[in-house]
């Protein structure tokens, strides 16, 4: 691969040249040398050499990794205590049936994202905050193979006409990879890890993400076909909010998903799951999220969940609501409710259509009934701070209302954030929608406390 070449020489480049000398790495965190690196080297080649054309499962091929790496350390003159032999022997089976040094981290549940700076800097984020870890890959060549092991199979590529990619693991988490000449530093990695057991809404209540009142709310919303949008910062936890909404879906419909990167995690039998993908290498066969929405309007569903909306695909959604596919859900990047609706409108105006903006917002207005407002806050929980009804248009403005909110007052001596749900007193207009769907909503659960 071009980039791997580029890569090998520049780190010959590098060892050539005089220390302090011109073309040696910025300061960065120092990497402890491994002893073992040159025998763990040699078994590589090894299993390489032995089992590159064999067929095994899974079982098997471990079972042989482990064979060939101690029948190579048994040969090793010089004595491989116990417990070094184990750490070898688990190292190269992450590094043949893994993804190397982070695999450890990946098979981590505490840990909720791993981000690769660069080949010696790894951080993960756990409980939503971020940690520096001691673990590091030998070289910016040993995170490209990674990077490689991971977009190879699903057909996609990475290299200098195409730096950027993203990509999903076999267990769905998804992948981001930047390499150089846009990544300064060395190949970057993102991993945001999927759920093996998806949260349900009694979770996020337990972590005081929102009320069980809320709960309730939101759940008559999504059963009683209510257009919702999710709005928040990144790593603020609309995904995992949108699958515990979509949870709530009846089993008796039919559901269309369309995302970037699979990540949505729903568990009904009628669904259909679509993908988007990049171009091929001669930059042709690119199907994009907009693409796939309007393919979904002829897929007959009751219900559209895209995965999130950044461009011009949020005219088409927009339509889809407003044209009896009523109870879609998507997400988007926003600092508040009403940021999210203005973010819509340039959106919008992204599709390349020349509309004026108050038949923008005309469609906003009546296709959107609930923005859901997620923040992850300075202590790193995650919590739904607004729930705001979009009422329609006064003028040339759209009316929005929140309905209930978080009160932040302060932090404890831990530094945890206090502060309380509460109910504004607003009565939703969509309340009258619900009823006419069969959802009755006590009326206590509106009254300020």
């Amino acid at each position: 691969m071009f980039w791997v070449k580029r890569l090998e020489e520049k780190k010959q480049q590098e060892e050539a040249a005089p220390a302090g000398g011109i073309g040696k790495h910025k300061a960065g965190p120092v990497t402890k040398l491994d002893p073992y690196q040159p025998l763990k080297q040699k078994i590589h080649q090894k299993i390489v050499d032995e089992l590159g054309s064999v067929e095994m499962d899974r079982r098997q091929l471990e079972e042989a990794v482990t064979h060939i790496s101690s029948t190579a350390m048994d040969a090793e003159p010089a004595l491989v205590p116990r417990f070094e032999r184990t750490r070898i022997i688990s190292e190269i089976i992450d590094e043949v049936l893994g993804l190397g040094p982070i695999e450890p981290l990946l098979k981590d549940d505490t840990v909720t994202e791993v981000m690769v700076n660069r080949y010696n800097q790894v951080y993960v984020e756990r409980n939503g905050l971020l940690a520096l870890t001691d673990v590091h890959f030998r070289d910016d060549i040993h995170v490209m193979h990674i990077i490689e092991k991971i977009v190879s199979p699903l057909g996609r590529r990475i290299d200098e006409s195409s730096p950027m990619v993203d990509a999903r693991l076999p267990d769905g988490s998804r992948v981001n990879a930047i390499i150089p000449p846009l990544a300064l530093t060395g190949p970057a990695l993102t991993i945001r890890k999927f759920s093996r057991d998806p949260f349900k809404v009694n979770d996020l209540v337990d972590l005081e993400t929102l009320t069980q009142e809320m709960a309730d709310l939101l759940k008559a919303c999504v059963e009683g076909k209510l257009n919702i949008v999710i709005s928040g910062g990144t790593g603020s936890g609309k995904t995992t909010t949108l699958n515990v909404l979509s949870s709530f879906i009846p089993a008796d419909e039919r559901i269309v998903t369309i995302e970037d990167a699979a990540e949505l995690q729903l568990r009904q039998e009628h669904i259909v799951t679509l993908e988007a993908r990049p171009a091929n290498i001669e930059g042709r066969g690119a199907v994009t999220i907009r693409d796939l929405v309007r393919n979904s309007l002829r897929m007959r569903p009751d219900r559209i969940v895209v995965g999130e909306v950044r461009s011009g695909e949020a005219l088409d959604m927009l339509q889809a609501m407003n044209t009896g596919h009523e109870g879609s859900m998507t997400t988007g990047h926003a600092n508040s409710p009403r940021d999210m609706v203005s973010r819509m409108e340039t959106m919008v105006l992204m599709a390349g259509m020349d509309l004026p903006v108050r038949a923008i917002r005309e469609q906003i207005s009546s296709a959107i009934d609930l923005v859901i407002q997620q923040s992850r806050l300075r202590d790193g929980s995650r919590k739904i701070t607004h729930l705001t009804e979009v009422q329609g248009m006064e003028g040339d403005v759209i009316t929005m209302q929140d309905i209930f909110i978080f009160d932040q007052t302060g932090r404890d001596a831990t530094g945890k954030i206090l502060g309380r749900f509460k109910p504004t007193g607003i009565r939703p207009k969509f309340v009258e929608k619900l009823l006419a769907n069969g959802i009755k909503l006590p009326a206590e659960l509106f009254w300020p406390r």
